[in-house]
Order: C-alpha cells, then structure tokens, then sequence
C-alpha cells in the first residue's frame, strides 16, 4: 500500500506534467509579452499572480495555476505581483499607443529624423527604435518607405497627370531613386503598373501532383505562383483574379518542363528548386517570407519564432496573415509554420496537403541523414 509521502510526490508528478503539457506554459518560459492580457498565472508557493512576461524567477511547474483573469486568480486567492503589476496596463499596451502616434506622424508627413520623432512621442530615439521595430516589424525608416511605396502604388492607380506625377506626390525626392526600385516595389515598371499590369505578359500552365492540382505561373521575372487545390479552373481564377489586367498564356512545351521541375520538387523536396522567384509582397510580408526561407526541410517553426526572428515577437497574428498571403506554395514554405502546441492550422490550401508536405520532407531528411551516417561509418571502416 502506498505511503503518503509517495501519494503526495505522484500528485506533485501529475500536476506539473499537466503544466508543462499547457501550450500556455511556453508563453511563460518566453517570458512572452505577446501573451499578457490572453492569460494570468499563479504561483502556489508564493499566492501571488502574474502576467506572463512577468520577471520573476521562473516557478516551478508544479506550483504553477493558469486563469483567465486577474479577477479568476483573486478569487482562487492570489494576489497580484508588485513586480510585473498585472492589474496595471501592461508595457506592450502602454508602447503600442506611442508607436500608433509615431505611426500616425510617418504616414502624414513620410520619413521623419529618428531623433525628431522620438522627441515628439517623449521617448529616446534608442527606446523608440526598439519598440516600433517589436510592435510592427519595422523600423521607422522602413515604415515611412512602406508608406511611400504604398502611396504611390495609389497614386498610379488614379488618373494623375502623369508617372512622375504620382511619384512625386507619393513623397520620392527624385524620379531616378524611385525608378531604381521600381520593380522591387511594384513588380514591373510603373507606366505598365499604372495600366493595371495590362502590359504584364504571364505564362501559366496546370498539371497534376500526387497533392492534386497544381498551377505554375512565371512572369518573366521569375515564378509568381504556385497554386494548390482539387480544381483546375478555380486555380485558373485564382491565377486571373490575383493578374486581372496581365496578359494569361497558356505555357508550350518549353513552358511545360519548367512545370516539371516544380511538381518534382513538390514531390521530392531534397531535390531543391532552383529557380528564381517573382516575390511581391509588403516590406513585413517579404520579410515573414525570407524567414521561412530559412526553416531547413523537415522542420517546423512556430508564428511566435518567426515573429521572434524578424525583430517583431509581438507581430503573431501579422505572421501568420503574411503565410495566408503566400502564392507560392511550398517554394516559400509556409507549410512549415505551425502553432506553439505543433498542431497543424492555417494552410491555405488544406491541413491535409500541409501534412503531406511535412511527411514527405521529414522522410527525405531521415533518408539524407542515414545515407551521410552510412558514409561516415564506411570511412571509419
């Protein structure tokens, strides 16, 4: 019969197995900021409570109790920590109202001296750095310029005078600097832009993977789609919607082993795709793009990694509104995303295929490895 002191360590066991199972664990770990105001926890040795990015000494597991709310933990009986102050507005919520005003100042006067804007918010040009770049992914240079590409892109899309019109009410100092990046901020010259991509010739072609249908399309400048689906024609909308005034052509058979190469890739990922790749995307959605670039084949990263990694742990949900923005499928691997728990959520083009794609990649990586151990061990001999 067992004693109590035995009795009491397997409830000790049990109750920390069943915190460190609590996806909200991680987030307490991580001391993650981006999670203060979705949960609360409480520490049984100390009866006080805290928000997640709380600096304290992390606790034990098995002292550990999650609630919903500050008003939750209270009534259990804790009280709140004097260190991170949970019942305070948090720093993120204090900081994400100076970044919207710095946000606000960028967008009606376009780029401003750091120093200069720092001082109109009451923070230091350092500290306003720091936190712009975590709440939006950006730095406050690269946001004015996101601003500018942005009002141009409008402005050639209305009826100006003329392109150098448009360039320069969108704030451009010279039309040469603009035409520079021209392509990088509009994926063609602006004349063809502002005729709605009219000129814009795409060669497209739809084959078949063992993941169903498949659609390839290429610019000129490089592939600008991979379509996945169960219908060949909703591709070829997709395809029409996303290129609406571009000029559609049916791939030869030129075209056709170019599609090749892309379906064997999608079915044997350790054969690489080396092709060059049409990205267009907002500065934040190229950046969340190059970062999943980056996940080596057979392994998984979560949306709080990758915010982590592009400087902007607080930018979760934008992560994951850029992977849903992805046209080119598995080329930018946004099938390796998953959540904190490792479940699988949020593929465009279907949980299933997303599954498949990591199978087959987790396959290949195991046959990789064995093959290299293999040849190290016939060296050895």
């Amino acid at each position: 019969m067992p004693t109590r002191p035995a009795t009491r360590s397997a409830q000790t066991a049990q109750q920390a197995a069943l915190t460190q199972a609590d996806p909200r664990w991680a987030a307490v770990l991580a001391r993650s900021a981006a999670a203060d105001g979705s949960f609360w926890y409480s520490v049984v040795s100390t009866g006080v409570y805290c928000r997640p990015s709380c600096a304290a000494r992390t606790p034990r597991p098995e002292n550990v109790r999650f609630h919903a709310s500050c008003a939750d933990a209270e009534a259990a009986g804790f009280r709140p920590c004097q260190r991170c102050k949970p019942l305070q507005p948090s720093a993120l919520a204090h900081h994400a109202g100076l970044v919207t005003q710095a946000c606000r100042i960028l967008e009606a006067e376009g780029a401003t001296p750091l120093g200069t804007l720092a001082a109109r918010v009451g923070l230091s040009s350092s500290h306003l750095h720091r936190i712009f770049k975590q709440a939006t992914g950006l730095t406050p240079k690269a946001y004015a310029a996101a601003q500018r590409e942005q009002r141009v892109r409008s402005a050639l899309g209305q009826a100006s005078d003329s392109v150098t019109d448009a360039i320069y009410e969108a704030g451009y100092q010279s039309s040469s600097r603009f035409y520079e990046k021209s392509a990088q901020v509009l994926g063609m010259t602006p004349t063809r832009y502002r005729a709605g991509g009219a000129a814009q010739r795409i060669r497209f072609a739809v084959g078949q993977c063992s993941l169903g249908a498949i659609l390839v399309a290429h610019s000129g400048q490089g592939l600008c789609a991979i379509l996945l689906g169960d219908d060949p024609d909703a591709l070829v909308r997709d395809l029409q919607d996303r290129f609406a005034q571009a000029q559609l052509v049916g791939g030869d058979a030129d075209y056709e082993a170019l599609v090749a190469q892309v379906v064997a890739f999608v079915e044997a990922p350790g054969l690489g795709l080396a092709l060059p790749l049409d990205v267009q995307g907002t500065a934040f959605q190229q950046r969340v793009w190059q970062a999943l670039r980056s996940i080596p084949p057979g392994q998984t990263a979560s949306y709080a990694e990758i915010a982590a990694r592009i400087g902007a742990p607080a930018a979760t949900r934008a992560v994951a509104q850029a992977c849903g923005a992805n046209a080119l499928a598995v080329a930018i691997p946004c099938h390796r995303v998953v959540c904190s728990d490792g479940a699988l959520s949020g593929y465009r083009w279907g949980v299933e295929r997303k599954r498949a794609l990591l199978q087959r990649e987790a396959d290949a990586a195991h046959t990789a490895h064995t093959a290299h151990t293999a040849q190290k061990q016939e060296k050895v001999a």
